[in-house]
């Protein structure tokens, strides 16, 4: 992650500070706040009018202060509502702010968090400790949305990115009759080989994360950090990001991503929900063959499969514009679709 440029001495001092906790990255987020929704990148120049929005903190069952937004259409009655779960290292209130005004102003509610750990809520940076409560929080979040009255009765949807669509595969296992539909981005069903280490390092890793779970330690090889943007103009984008977590992966994390990934693997078969998975063929952190893989075993009729032709990893972020608006224009139509026959019933 390069700096941006033309920043003052204060912003860079914030930009370059350490934000392994909470409270540095929530200064973070209000220093560069209406910086990051200035920049020339297409989801920033999305209209917003007639979207309501609105931020909360709350704190969960386990103590910890969660971040969360919502998009809310006021111009037309809601079709539906779209839960977003995002991916790794990253949060809801970036690059999702636009995505979540186009779902939002094509007449879909949208609600995100930020897990513990992660942008704006509770938790040392890039950590987690127990990939199966970080699904029971979100599901304990979403929980609570869907029980309100005004909802209750709206097709409900889960919107996944790259560890975002493990969870929300998670989520559906715990939950398998409670959601319309989910659609994945580039779903974490498998790391690509590039992704592993060496196989006696990798055993020297999980050994040394009994011991040293928060140690950032995991070695990333230099063209999966080139795989993530595809436009190189957004390439350069990319310190806007600022609560996205830059450094090397902790051991604990790590660890509970491949298990989780191993044990998702094993259970494809069981995915029974009406599915939407995009995928781009020149991904190396995700594997595209799991995609195809998920949508082959995924024991349900209503299922489609889009692959994009030499995209990248970060499909609604990284791409040329007309890739990126064609991945929305796909996730819209499938959420119009199974909108629409929902509400027939």
């Amino acid at each position: 992650m390069g700096e941006i440029e033309g920043m003052s001495e204060e912003l860079q001092n914030i930009y370059l500070s350490n934000m392994d906790e909470a409270p540095a990255r929530r200064l973070a987020r209000e220093a560069f706040k209406d910086i990051q929704l200035a920049i020339d990148h297409c989801l920033f120049q999305l209209p917003a009018d007639g979207v309501k929005m609105e931020e909360i903190y709350e704190v969960n069952s386990r103590g910890l202060k969660v971040f969360s937004k919502s998009w809310i259409p006021e111009k037309s009655p809601m079709k539906g509502i779209v839960y977003y779960c995002h991916g790794y290292a990253d949060t809801c209130t970036f690059y999702f702010e636009g995505v979540a005004r186009k779902l939002a102003s094509s007449g879909f509610g949208v609600f995100a968090l930020d897990y513990p750990g992660f942008g704006l809520s509770d938790g040392l940076h890039g950590y987690i400790p127990s990939f199966e409560n970080l699904v029971n929080d979100v599901i304990e979040h979403f929980s609570k949305i869907k029980e309100q009255v005004e909802y209750q009765n709206l097709p409900s949807f889960l919107l996944g990115e790259s560890m975002g669509g493990a969870i929300a595969l998670n989520i559906h296992f715990k939950q398998p009759t409670a959601w319309d539909g989910a659609a994945l981005i580039a779903p974490l069903c498998k790391f690509a080989e590039d992704m592993i280490p060496h196989w006696l390092v990798k055993q020297i890793l999980i050994g040394v994360a009994k011991v040293l779970p928060k140690t950032k330690l995991v070695p990333q090889k230099e063209e999966v950090k080139e795989n993530i943007y595809r436009d190189a103009r957004k390439r350069e984008l990319a310190p806007y990001n600022v609560l996205f977590y830059k450094d090397k992966p902790r051991l604990g994390t790590a660890l509970e991503l491949l298990k989780a990934t191993q044990e998702l693997e094993q259970r494809l078969e069981e995915v029974s929900l009406p599915l939407l998975v995009m995928h781009g063929e020149a991904d190396i952190i995700t594997d595209p063959s799991a995609s195809k893989a998920l949508y082959q075993k995924a024991k349900v009729k209503d299922k489609k499969l889009c692959l994009y032709k030499d995209a990248f990893h970060t499909l609604l972020e990284g791409e040329p514009d007309e890739t990126i608006f064609h991945v929305l224009d796909d996730i819209i139509s499938w959420l119009d679709d199974h909108s629409s026959t929902k509400n027939k019933v």
